[in-house]
């Protein structure tokens, strides 16, 4: 192995060639390469005189072209995207939506979010002021309630109503067997007979005072015999007078029992002291009843019933007697009942502070029905203010706040104050104006902005 150099320029290469390795020519070929000269240089048989390149030289040149083109595309590349970003940056930033000074949101014409906002014009309609709103119950009227006792102590034969019908006054409830019903015929049939006897006595002693006044007359007897029968007269006219007037209580317990003058074993008919329906009952035939204090059915008058509420005493100022009030049930929503203030208690429940008031409903129809929950409302004034949709306001830091739109796309919140809600509207008494046209949906949109 020796040294062979390759000389171009002022360059120079030193190689070790094996005994066995063949190098690639000039023209090409892997095989059959002539050996270098003894100075180191080869000579193309065409061209005398011309310098040989080694393989590896050529392949460099190839890597370095392909090199070249790749750094050309891809300067070519990042020149055109630099020209992109350019027109890009030229063209600006889309609109955004924005939030003044002031708190005034600017929501761009082609925003979708303006699509989700909906915007009507304020009314005005009549609200209420001055209202009192509190809880009350459906109540029977105590005046028109009426609980059965039995009048005297017995058995009890038959029961002729059931829990809930509807009687009418005089109509017969129960049926007793009483001892003292035999009784009180008795005391009848005696005091009638005490009549008899006391008209009889009476009509002897007018008699005897008859015929002493004449015999006086004609000085037949003394005076003395003539006031003694005065005075047997007066007797006999007092007697009677006692028995008529114990014949006259005898027949009217009887009547009070419901029986027949001069009649034993009679059975005692316990009727209805009013109309209306049976709401309890106590009784069931076979039982014996001794306590005629202890009531064994209550009878009600639904006709009309009253409504009890307890009022704070703050509110109880606006409610006087003889007033309207509203009345709204649970069982009928949607529905309002007129009731006149009837009765204000006098003292205020120290425990809760509140005074009771009760009013009057007509209930002819019996819809409503004892126990039944609900609530008055009582009116004292009423103005014509603006009114917005309830979900126009919002609420934030304490305060209600309604978006009102100030131009296209241009909503300012506007601080309001607010009545009480009525319905699905609230009555503004401050801060907005008829015709002003306000975000009725959406302005949970403009708060998040």
């Amino acid at each position: 192995m020796r040294p062979i150099h390759y000389e171009q320029g002022d360059r120079s290469q030193e190689s070790e060639v094996g005994s066995g390795a063949g190098g690639a020519g000039l023209n090409g070929s892997a095989t059959g390469a002539r050996p270098p000269l003894p100075n180191g240089r080869g000579s193309d048989p065409g061209r005398p005189g011309c310098h040989a390149r080694p393989a590896w030289r050529r392949s460099g040149a190839r890597t370095s072209g392909i090199v070249f083109v790749a750094a050309l595309c891809a300067a070519l590349l990042l020149a055109a995207c630099g020209r992109q970003e350019t027109k890009t940056a030229d063209a600006g930033p889309p609109a955004a939506e924005q939030r003044l000074a002031d708190g005034t949101v600017v929501i761009p014409a082609d925003s979708p979010k303006l699509k989700e906002i909906r915007v009507e014009t304020v009314k005005t309609a009549e609200a209420p002021f001055d209202e009192v709103v509190s809880p009350g119950k459906i109540d029977t009227n105590p005046n028109l309630v009426s609980r059965v006792a039995l009048p005297l102590p017995g058995r009890v034969a038959a029961v002729l109503v059931k829990l809930g019908d509807a009687v009418q006054r005089g109509a017969p409830l129960l049926t007793l067997d009483c001892p003292d019903a035999d009784a009180a015929e008795s005391t009848y049939l005696q005091s009638q007979a005490a009549v008899t006897q006391a008209k009889a006595n009476l009509n002897k002693a007018q008699a005897d005072y008859d015929r002493s006044s004449d015999l006086y007359q004609h000085n037949a007897i003394a005076q003395k015999d003539l006031l003694t029968a005065d005075n047997a007269l007066a007797q006999a006219k007092a007697a009677l007078g006692q028995a008529e007037a114990a014949l006259e209580q005898a027949g009217r317990r009887l009547q009070l029992l419901g029986l027949a003058p001069g009649s034993f074993g009679q059975k005692v008919t316990v009727s209805a002291p009013i109309s209306g329906k049976i709401l309890e009952m106590n009784v069931a035939p076979g039982e014996y009843h001794n306590d005629t204090n202890a009531p064994v059915m209550t009878i009600a008058d639904l006709s009309v019933v009253w409504v009890a509420s307890d009022v704070s005493e703050s509110y109880i100022r606006f409610i006087q007697p003889g007033e309207r009030i509203d009345v709204a049930l649970t069982a009928y929503p949607g529905e309002t009942f007129r009731a006149r203030v009837t009765r204000i208690a006098d003292i205020v429940d120290p425990q809760t502070r509140t005074v009771q008031v009760r009013a009057e409903l007509d209930n002819a129809d019996g819809r409503l029905r004892p126990g039944m929950f609900g609530s008055i409302k009582h009116t004292e004034t009423t103005r014509v203010v603006p009114v917005l949709p309830a979900g126009a306001v919002t609420q934030g830091d304490g305060k209600s706040v309604a978006w009102v739109e100030r131009g296209p796309g241009r909503f300012q919140p506007v601080e309001v104050k607010t009545g009480e809600r009525i319905g699905a509207m609230l009555p503004v008494l401050a801060g907005i104006r008829e015709g002003d046209r306000v975000v009725s949906d959406g302005a949970m949109l403009l708060k998040a902005q």
